[in-house]
C-alpha cells in the first residue's frame, strides 16, 4: 500500500463533496476518477496529494514513497525559461538529456523560452512535464491529456501504461482511460465506489450495479405496499412480534428512494436550415511567414459531421475564426447562407456574472426553444438535460466548478437553436456523462456540425469527415478517426520497412514479370485517381444517409487500392533505380 484514505470528509464552504469515504491506493495500480463535473474529482486528488486537508478523517502516505502532483494549473515563478521553471521544481537531480526529451515529446522544443509568454496551453505541458520528470512511485494527474494533441495523447498513453508505478488520473478521453487504467473510482454525491478494471469494465460493472439497485428498489416498494395494506387492515400493534413488524416497516419507508436514470428524449432544438450553408472558397492563411493552410475550399452540406485534427498551432482554431468572420482570410472568401444561425462554442468561455443564478443566465438566451418537430424546450429542462438538476439551478455561477461552467456555457449557445455547430475542444474539462449526452444530442442534431477536437473517441462517435492539418495543407478525408490513424501508422510503419529493404538488399534488376507489373501499375493508376475523385465529387452532392455510406464505402475502397498501387509502384521504381 502506498496511500489510503480513512473516514475522510471534506466540504466545500457548506457543501459537502466528500463523505466519510476510505480509498486505498497499491504499487502498480492504475486508477481513473469519473463522475460529474463539481463531483469532487480534482478534490480527491488534491486530498492524495496533502494539497488539501480533510475536514474529517485521515490521508495516510507511508514515508517510504514519493508523490509526483500535476494538477490543473500550476504557478511559475516569472522571467524564467522553460527549463529553468522545470529545474526549479526538481527535488532530485536529474540528467539533462531526460528533461530534453520529455519536453520534446510534449512539444516543447525551445527550452530557451520565457515562461512568462507560454499560453495556458504550453504551461500545462510544462507542469506535465514536471509532474513525469520527478522520480515517484505515486502520479497523481488532474487532465493530462488537455492541451496535448494527438502524437502527444499517444505517447503519453503508452508512457503510463509502461511505467510500472502507481498511477491515480482524472481525464475525459475515455480511450485513454481504457487502455491505461486496470481500476476505476466513481465519485458521486459525496461517496466513492470502486470497479476492478478499465473504463469499458467501469461501464459494465456500474449498469449491473445499477440494475441490482433497481431490483432492490422495486421489492422494498412491493414491502411497503404489503405493509401499508396490513397496517389499514387494522392490525392491532399489540404483540412485540406486530410492534416488530411496525417498526421494520418504519425503518424501510424511511430509507431514500433509489433515483432513477434521467429518461428525458435527448431531441435536439434547431432552427430551419435552407439549401446554402457555408462556401469556403480558395482560402489561404499565414502567419508570421508560416503557411498555416493555402488554397482550401468546401461547401458545407446540410447534415455534415466534420472533424478537424493536426498539431498543436497548425491553424485549426483559425480556421473556425475564418469561418465565423471574426477573422480574415489572406485570400478567398468564406460566404454563409441567409437562413444559417451558428452556435460557436470556443476554447475559452464567456465571462459570467458570478453573483448570477444558473437558471437566470440561461433564461437571458430564451425561456422556451422548439425542436425541429416543433416542440417546447423550457430552460429549466434543457438545463436538466444537460445534467443541472432543480437544486443546481438556483445556485450562483460562482459556486460552480469550472467544468459546470463549461457545460453551462455549452447550455446557452444550444439554447439559441443553432442550426449549424462550431465546436473549438468541447471535450476540455467536460466529464465522461456530459460528453455521452453531448454525442446523443449531436446525433439527433437537425444540422452541420464542425469540431476541432483530440479526443478520439468523442471524434469517432460524432465525425464522419476529417480536415486534416499537414504541412501547411489541409486534406479532406472521408474515414472515422481512429480508421484515419490506423491508416497512417500503417503507412509510416511501410516507409520505414521500404527503406529498410532498400538498405539491406544490393541493387537489383527487375525480373520479366516485375518490368509487366510496372508497366500496368503506370497505366492503373491515372484510372483509379479519377474514380476517387468522381466519387469524391459524388459525395459533396448527397444528402441521404444511405447514399452517403454507399458511395463512401466505395471511396474507401477505391482509396486503399490507389495507396497500395502507389506504395508498389514506388518499390519496383526504386528496384528498377537500384
Amino acid at each position: 500500500m502506498i496511500l489510503s484514505l480513512e473516514n475522510v470528509s471534506y466540504k466545500y464552504a457548506v457543501t459537502p463533496i466528500l463523505s466519510h469515504v476510505n480509498f486505498v491506493v497499491n504499487e502498480n495500480d492504475k486508477w481513473g476518477i469519473v463522475g460529474l463535473n463539481g463531483a469532487g474529482k480534482s478534490t480527491l486528488l488534491k486530498l492524495m496529494a496533502q494539497v488539501e486537508l480533510p475536514d474529517e478523517g485521515n490521508v495516510n502516505v507511508l514515508k517510504k514513497y514519493k508523490i509526483s502532483y500535476c494538477p490543473q494549473t500550476m504557478e511559475f515563478k516569472s522571467n524564467q525559461t522553460v527549463y529553468d521553471t522545470v529545474l526549479s521544481h526538481l527535488e532530485e537531480s536529474v540528467e539533462e538529456y531526460e528533461i530534453k526529451a520529455i519536453l520534446n515529446k510534449l512539444g516543447l522544443t525551445d527550452y530557451t523560452k520565457n515562461i512568462d509568454v507560454c499560453s495556458g496551453g504550453e504551461k500545462k505541458r510544462v507542469a506535465l512535464a514536471i509532474s513525469l520528470i520527478r522520480k515517484a512511485d505515486l502520479y497523481l494527474l488532474d487532465e493530462p491529456t488537455n492541451h496535448l494533441d494527438q502524437d502527444m495523447i499517444v505517447w503519453l498513453e503508452k508512457y503510463l501504461a509502461r511505467v510500472s508505478k502507481a498511477v491515480v488520473l482524472v481525464t475525459h478521453d475515455r480511450y485513454f482511460l481504457t487502455r491505461i487504467t486496470n481500476h476505476i473510482v466513481e465519485v458521486d454525491q459525496g461517496n466513492l465506489y470502486t470497479y476492478v478494471g478499465n473504463y469499458a469494465d467501469y461501464l459494465e460493472q456500474k449498469e449491473m450495479r445499477y440494475q441490482q439497485a433497481l431490483s432492490a428498489e422495486h421489492k422494498r416498494q412491493r414491502f411497503l405496499k404489503t405493509e401499508i395494506e396490513w397496517i389499514r387492515a387494522g392490525a392491532q400493534a399489540r404483540s412485540t412480534k406486530q410492534k416488530g413488524r411496525i417498526e421494520r416497516f418504519n425503518k424501510i419507508a424511511a430509507m431514500e428512494d433509489m433515483k432513477l436514470k434521467d429518461t428525458l428524449e435527448l431531441k435536439s432544438a434547431a432552427s430551419r436550415l435552407g439549401n446554402k450553408t457555408i462556401i469556403i472558397d480558395d482560402i489561404s492563411k499565414a502567419y508570421d511567414g508560416r503557411q498555416l493552410f493555402s488554397h482550401f475550399s468546401y461547401t458545407l452540406m446540410r447534415m455534415d459531421r466534420v472533424g478537424i485534427i493536426g498539431n498543436n498551432g497548425c491553424g485549426k482554431s483559425t480556421l473556425l475564426k475564418i469561418i465565423m468572420h471574426k477573422i480574415q482570410p489572406d485570400t478567398g472568401s468564406v460566404t454563409i447562407g441567409e437562413t444559417v444561425k451558428i452556435g460557436y462554442f470556443a476554447q475559452m468561455n464567456e465571462v459570467f456574472e458570478e453573483n448570477q443564478r444558473v437558471i437566470d443566465y440561461i433564461k437571458e438566451f430564451g425561456e422556451i426553444v422548439y425542436t425541429a418537430e416543433h416542440e417546447a424546450i423550457s430552460a429549466s429542462q434543457m438545463l436538466e438535460r444537460f445534467l443541472f438538476f432543480k437544486e443546481d439551478q438556483y445556485k450562483p455561477i460562482s459556486k460552480c466548478s469550472g467544468g459546470e461552467k463549461r457545460r453551462l456555457y455549452l447550455c446557452s449557445i444550444l439554447m439559441q437553436a443553432p442550426n449549424i455547430l462550431v465546436l473549438d475542444e468541447p471535450t476540455n474539462d467536460l466529464d465522461t456523462e456530459t460528453l455521452t449526452i453531448l454525442e446523443d444530442y449531436l446525433e439527433q442534431f437537425k444540422g452541420a456540425v464542425i469540431v476541432v477536437s483530440h479526443d478520439r473517441y468523442f471524434l469517432d462517435k460524432v465525425a464522419d469527415r476529417l480536415f486534416v492539418f499537414e504541412d501547411g495543407n489541409i486534406s479532406i478525408q472521408q474515414t472515422t478517426y481512429s480508421d484515419y490513424l490506423e491508416n497512417k501508422e500503417k503507412k509510416e510503419h511501410g516507409k520505414q520497412e521500404t527503406v529498410q529493404r532498400k538498405k539491406e538488399r544490393p541493387a537489383n534488376r527487375l525480373t520479366y514479370m516485375e518490368k509487366k507489373e510496372l508497366a500496368e501499375l503506370e497505366k492503373k493508376m491515372p484510372v483509379l485517381e479519377e474514380q476517387v475523385k468522381n466519387l469524391e465529387d459524388t459525395l459533396n452532392t448527397l444528402s441521404d444517409y444511405e447514399e452517403i455510406k454507399k458511395v463512401s464505402d466505395a471511396l474507401e475502397e477505391k482509396r486503399n487500392v490507389l495507396e497500395e498501387s502507389e506504395m508498389r509502384w514506388m518499390e519496383l521504381s526504386e528496384k528498377m533505380e537500384g
